[in-house]
């Protein structure tokens, strides 16, 4: 193994995170339920300045007694912005369970946010925001049931880059029944005008703001200020509570503890002092609530009742050792196997970090609900192809897209014909698979068994949710021994380029059977639309359905009813069906 893959310590990260706890970075507005508010005389005498609500309102982490709600004040004039907020049972605010007062100011970017608690379990609540005599638009929320649970249905985005194209999903995401959004991660991008996915930005209207890629808290506020602009955005969040992890594009891509692949000290700066601005703008702008003394990490979790613990972790930054590269294992223009393998199952070798580790198992030990679901960033299912189909495409090799598709009909031949009929080159093309995606749980390969193993052993219903990779799948989990152990769904994108972005749209679609074929474990692919995800879990069974927008590249489109997939998976045998 090259030295840059060595496993430096965690300190540096938590002491990271505990500086940023203890900044304080977003205090909560008061009310008549939390305490700590402005006295109505005070808001008569002084009303400070007055504002807009340019960027909508959001909640998020409901609990089943309490959710946060977000807003940002957008100010006529520098100065303090004192905001009102009502929750009631109904959308005309005839009946008002909950409602406050307090401040906001340009040391959180004019966002506020409240921790409203003392709320009915199982509740649909509507909420909004007031500003003098400026009404926020309405939102709508919901708290987390208790007891017995018949079913509950997320809709999982990820990948919602700008520049890329119009937010379609997320309006359609706005006008579904589901019981909350998940999103798994790349909330933002933090790539320049000129940076990845942005060729049409200018035609639609959208380049980035600011110009230049963000490295500073102002960069970052501004950025998030951009993509919250977005009315399809702001229209899913109203409609529905978010519960959110962030992923590389939130700080800069493939970020790993210590670093990223698109971050250069020296010209960039301290990545600490990166990831501080970074982490800063996504508390302040996402409905989840401060960290706090014991709240310094974004693994958590959820109970929906007796059917599903949700359970959300940070794959990105607080335990992941740099990412290996094929590169470093090459023996003239081949990979040396061996090697590339024995440091992919390194023991030392972390995705989750020692704690969240520990954390994710007893989670998993102590769940008394009928499903354990972990949203997560990055795939964990083993895609693992023959090597010459990754030396073929990987533009680091040189990739070259005949050679690879003549790869993958070779590939594809000797996996179709029977074991006892192979030509030992054949044989030696499937011997030779490896990884496709080390930035996944398939470059931790002991981290990923240690957790699959313990799942298993203590009967864990376990469903694996995941964003990252722009293209929807459905994978069996399995144990080193090529046991079941759980199953994987994993949504499209909103907006970000899929395979289709390498391989060309005919060739990405065509490419799916085929990868269906060569991956043991994987039941489903589409490698060419935008879309998301619905999973719906009951006592018995669970459900993924991938929906697909017609375009992105234009407000007009149409869901597109033959690109739709649905998958169910049975609580008895976790067998995808």
């Amino acid at each position: 193994m090259s030295e840059r893959n060595s496993r430096p310590p965690f300190i540096e990260r938590r002491r990271v995170l505990k500086g940023l706890a203890a900044g304080s970075l977003l205090p909560l507005l008061g009310g008549n339920l939390l305490g700590c508010s402005d006295s109505d005389d005070t808001f008569l005498a002084d009303p400070g300045v007055s504002a807009s609500f340019q960027h909508g309102v959001a909640s998020g982490d409901a609990n089943d007694n309490s959710v946060i709600i977000w807003t940002r004040a957008t100010p006529d004039a520098a100065g303090l912005v004192r905001i009102r907020w009502e929750v009631a049972a109904d959308e005309a605010f005839d009946s008002v369970v909950a409602s406050g007062e307090g401040t906001t100011t340009a040391d959180v970017d004019y966002t506020a946010k409240v921790d409203v608690s003392g709320l009915d379990a199982g509740t649909t609540y509507f909420y909004r925001f007031v500003v003098q005599d400026v009404v926020s638009p309405v939102g709508r929320t919901r708290t987390l049931p208790v007891g017995a649970v018949a079913a509950t249905s997320f809709a999982v985005v990820s990948c919602s880059n700008y520049p890329a194209g119009f937010f379609n999903v997320y309006r359609e995401i706005a006008n579904r029944d589901v019981d909350a959004v998940l999103h798994l991660g790349d909330y933002i991008y933090e790539y320049g005008v000129d940076g990845y996915a942005s060729e049409r930005a200018e035609e639609f209207g959208r380049l980035s703001q600011p110009e230049d890629e963000i490295l500073s808290l102002s960069d970052y506020r501004t950025r998030y200020a951009q993509y919250r602009s977005d009315p399809d955005l702001q229209a899913c969040h109203a409609a529905h509570p978010f519960y959110v992890v962030w992923d590389d594009h939130e700080i800069s891509n493939d970020a790993w503890r210590e670093g990223a692949e698109n971050h250069q000290p020296e010209t960039e700066g301290d990545f600490e002092d990166r990831v501080t601005a970074a982490l800063q703008a996504w508390y302040e702008w996402e409905p989840i609530r401060p960290p706090s003394s014991n709240r310094e990490v974004i693994y958590r979790q959820f109970r929906f009742g007796d059917l599903v613990d949700l359970l959300m972790l940070d794959t990105r930054l607080i335990g992941r050792d740099l990412q290996l590269s094929y590169l470093d294992y090459t023996n003239g223009d081949m990979i040396d196997l061996d090697a590339a393998r024995a440091a992919i199952d390194d023991p030392n070798r972390q995705l989750l970090g020692e704690d969240q580790n520990a954390w994710l198992k007893d989670r998993l030990t102590n769940s008394t609900a009928t499903w354990q679901a972990v949203a997560q960033q990055v795939l964990v299912g083993r895609y693992n192809l023959p090597a010459p189909i990754l030396l073929a495409l990987d533009p680091a090799f040189g990739g070259n897209l005949q050679d690879g598709i003549a790869a993958v009909l070779a590939s594809v031949a000797a996996k179709n014909t029977p074991e006892d009929q192979r030509t030992p080159e054949q044989q030696a093309l499937l011997d030779s698979a490896i990884p496709y995606n080390l930035d996944a749980w398939d470059g931790y390969g002991f981290n990923r068994d240690d957790v699959l193993i313990h799942a298993a052993s203590v009967n864990s219903r376990l469903v694996t949710l995941a964003g990252d990779t722009h293209n929807a799948w459905a994978s069996q989990l399995t144990d080193q021994d090529g046991t079941p152990v759980g199953v994987e769904f994993a949504t499209a994108s909103v907006t970000s380029p899929g395979l289709e972005g390498v391989l060309g749209v005919e060739a990405a679609a065509l490419f799916e059977g085929p990868i269906v074929t060569l991956v043991d474990d994987l039941q489903y692919a589409n490698l060419s639309d935008r879309g998301w995800m619905e999973v719906t879990f009951t006592e018995t069974a669970t459900t993924a359905d991938w929906y697909f927008v017609s375009n992105i590249d234009s407000t007009s489109y149409t869901l597109m009813e033959n690109r739709a997939n649905s998958l169910s998976v049975s609580a008895d045998d976790l067998l995808l069906g």
